[in-house]
């Protein structure tokens, strides 16, 4: 027994000596690498252009090369700290650093807790860095974490601390750090989250401000509105424990709901075209915005300066009611948005909203044209439908029977659009959309995606991403904002190559167009019927009545793409209509811009033209093609693709039959009856003189006609080509029937 206790106190003191030992070999070597590296970084400067002007900016150029003027949240105001309440000041003192008056820009206590923290999970989560640090990190380096930044980190905070009063670093902290939604500085957070300047926060606003800057996402008190709240509290709790406030004020602070007042102003920059640049950049480069201005990145855009100003033209006049609304243009050629704007309290942009009747184009017919199930006459029958539970209905609640594909298409009507969708099945149609940028979530499996009812929706750049793919010949590519990024010293680190798919068949976007136009000339959305040029356009409309809650427009030439959506982000309902107010948006510019939008549709080569029975095509509801007999007023021209043509021949007018006729005479007046055959056409003689010409509808008929000659000749038949005659002596002479052979009767 002594000796296993012998044993032991021997082993405990062999681990004790070697962990010594190793803890020893580590804090030296710790000592060493970072004695050696504030050696070799003591020579770094402090960037003092950067600490005087921490509103950091990245340079945006239009399409001709100059600067884009249009504000973005990136690119603001400066407020200065004697301006600010000092809650403003306490409240982020109370939460990020303390003892920040007290130190000399490094907590040496917490800087070890957090090493210690470091080493047990070998990671570099916790930073513990004092508001000094996190300036010196927000204006000088990377994002990066790594031990090297770090001791980059050290050196630059006691240069500063030593160059620059308190004062002046926390008023640089406050307008370089980020607050969420692309805002930069405390001014511009105030703006957007209150729609005040920074020198009128409250104490609750002051608190949730800086209790979100940990993690702008997380505590986002838009998204994330319970951790805000929690965040908020915390430091209120903080400033009262610090002695900035007392506990009554705490409480009663605490007490308070979130009250934002997002800004909402015409000019709000979060919707601007620079705004949408810089977001798009921000995910090319994979690097924060601060990076991209620190490294004196510039963004060169697609922004044609002309298109910009003739949107914003376009929208001022149309009255939305105060609804939220957006505009975006395409350019096809280059697969650019070449403009931009929208007004609303929310980044109207990235938002997806339930696309209604718009998808029908995306989802339902494009798919089922390039899959060869229909054709744009293809006939459809508008009936009261019940699927299960879903009982899908017609806007107007009315049922029309058969019709076009193209005229459900320009009508807008709905049964049939879930049908086509049937034919064509819900994951294949899926899968053509998203070869055009649609995407959608796991529960979008019903056929009520056809009218547009998905759980997310779409956004307004994928709507006119995706109708760019009809103007473009089926070819698919996502439109981007820039055009080209370059450093400081001009060397290209991006350049926007279009990466095209073909989505659809040439031909099947030769059709859809068509179908378009017929809805931009006659459809719903009408309103366009007056241009001067070859347009096609949809509508959509989600909602009912008075009660809506989207309204869409997009509307296409060969040149560009105009799509606007007008609804309230926060769901509040709107009176207008994809017919009215969009389309109505969209005609305005199209109507300035007239020159830029000439072209003419191509028509593929795989397009052809055929004659149809119109006899099959409303008895039966058939696509049959014309035979040679078909009289003229019995065709109508169609286009098909080569790749799915009629294969039917028509054989209504193969051969005129033969009937009756019952004449009766009186001395002057002749009384004549027949049935009258559905497409025939009756022509009654007295002698050479025309008297009377019937059109048959399948009824019955009874003339009565003064004569003066001595027969009666009644030809009939489809035309002069095709026809029989019957002819008869009228006193009293047996009627008898003859063919007409090689006589033309029809003049």
């Amino acid at each position: 027994m002594l000796t296993h206790i012998k044993v032991m106190k021997k082993f405990v003191k062999i681990c004790l000596i070697s962990f010594c030992v190793i803890f020893g070999a580590c804090v030296l070597s710790s000592t060493l690498f970072l004695s050696i590296n504030l050696i070799k970084f003591s020579s770094l400067a402090l960037n003092e252009d950067a600490l005087s002007s921490p509103m950091l900016a990245v340079a945006v150029y239009d399409s001709d090369n100059r600067p884009v003027k249009d504000e973005n949240t990136f690119n603001s105001a400066h407020c200065s700290i004697s301006q600010l309440p000092e809650n403003v000041k306490n409240a982020f003192i109370a939460i990020e650093d303390v003892s920040f008056y007290k130190h000399h820009g490094l907590n040496y206590k917490r800087m070890c807790k957090a090493a210690l923290k470091n080493i047990t999970s070998h990671s570099l989560k916790e930073g513990a860095s004092t508001i000094s640090q996190q300036l010196i990190k927000n204006t000088h380096l990377s994002s990066e974490k790594t031990f090297e930044r770090k001791i980059k980190e050290i050196v630059l905070t006691k240069k500063l601390e030593k160059s620059h009063s308190k004062d002046q670093i926390l008023e640089c902290y406050l307008n370089a750090i980020y607050y969420g939604n692309n805002c930069y500085g405390i001014e511009n957070a105030a703006n957007y989250y209150f729609s005040k300047s920074s020198n009128k926060l409250n104490l609750q606003e002051s608190a949730l401000l800086a209790g979100m800057i940990k993690s702008p996402s997380r505590y986002s008190p838009i998204s994330q509105t319970e951790n805000a709240l929690k965040r908020r509290n915390l430091v209120l709790r903080q400033m009262q424990r610090a002695g900035f406030i007392s506990e009554e004020d705490a409480e009663n602070a605490a007490k308070s709901e979130i009250e934002l007042n997002l800004s909402s102003s015409n000019f709000n920059p979060i919707n601007s075209y620079s705004e949408a640049a810089l977001d798009e950049a921000k995910s090319i480069l994979n690097i924060p915005l601060k990076d991209m201005a620190l490294n004196g990145y510039k963004i060169h855009t697609y922004l044609n300066l002309s298109d910009q100003q003739k949107l914003e033209k376009a929208l001022e006049k149309e009255d939305f009611n105060s609804a939220d609304h957006a505009v975006i243009l395409v350019d096809n050629s280059k697969h650019a948005v070449s403009a931009f704007l929208g007004k609303s309290a929310y980044k109207i942009l990235t938002a997806k909203r339930q696309p209604g009747s718009a998808i029908k184009p995306i989802l339902v017919y494009a798919p089922a044209l390039d899959a060869d199930l229909i054709y744009p006459c293809s006939q459809i029958l508008d009936e009261p439908l019940s699927l299960g539970e879903y009982k899908p209905k017609n806007v107007d609640g009315k049922f029309r029977g058969y019709v076009s594909a193209s005229e459900a298409v320009s009508k807008s009507i709905n049964i049939p659009a879930i049908k086509v969708l049937s034919y064509v099945g819900v994951e294949r149609a899926k899968s053509y959309a998203e070869g055009m940028g649609i995407d959608f979530d796991d529960e979008d499996t019903s056929l009520a995606l056809a009218l547009g009812g998905m759980r997310y929706g779409v956004s307004l750049k994928q709507m006119a991403q995706a109708y760019s793919t009809f103007a473009c010949g089926g070819k698919y590519a996502e439109a981007k904002f820039v055009e080209y990024i370059t450093d400081a010293k001009g060397k290209i680190l991006y350049k926007h190559s279009p990466q095209t798919v073909q989505a659809i068949r040439e031909d099947t976007a030769y059709l859809m167009t068509t179908m378009l136009q017929e809805a931009a000339e006659s459809g719903t959305a009408k309103n366009l019927a007056s241009l001067e040029m070859a347009i096609a356009a949809k509508t959509g409309t989600v909602g009912k009545g008075k009660k809506n809650s989207d309204a869409w427009c997009v509307a296409y030439t060969p040149e560009k793409v105009c799509a606007v959506w007008v609804g309230n982000l926060d769901n509040t309902p709107i009176s207008v209509a994809g017919g009215n107010q969009p389309t109505r948006c969209a005609k305005n510019y199209f109507e300035s811009a007239k020159e830029e939008n000439r072209g003419a549709i191509v028509v593929p080569s795989t397009i052809v033209t055929r004659d149809i029975d119109l006899v099959s095509l409303e008895n039966e509801h058939r696509i049959e093609l014309a035979s040679p007999a078909t009289p003229e007023r019995f065709r109508q021209s169609q286009s098909f693709s080569v790749f799915n043509l009629p294969k039917d021949v028509s054989s209504n007018f193969l051969e005129v039959e033969k009937q009756n006729f019952d004449v009766k005479f009186d001395g002057k007046t002749a009384s004549i009856s027949f049935k009258a055959k559905r497409n025939y056409i009756y022509k009654i003689y007295d002698s050479t003189a025309l008297l009377k010409e019937v059109s048959g509808q399948n009824e019955d008929v009874a003339l009565s006609l003064d004569f003066s000659g001595e027969n009666v000749k009644i030809v009939y038949g489809f035309d002069e080509k095709n026809c029989q005659v019957f002819e008869c002596k009228i006193k009293n002479e047996t009627p008898k029937i003859q063919p007409i052979k090689k006589r033309r009767f029809f003049v």
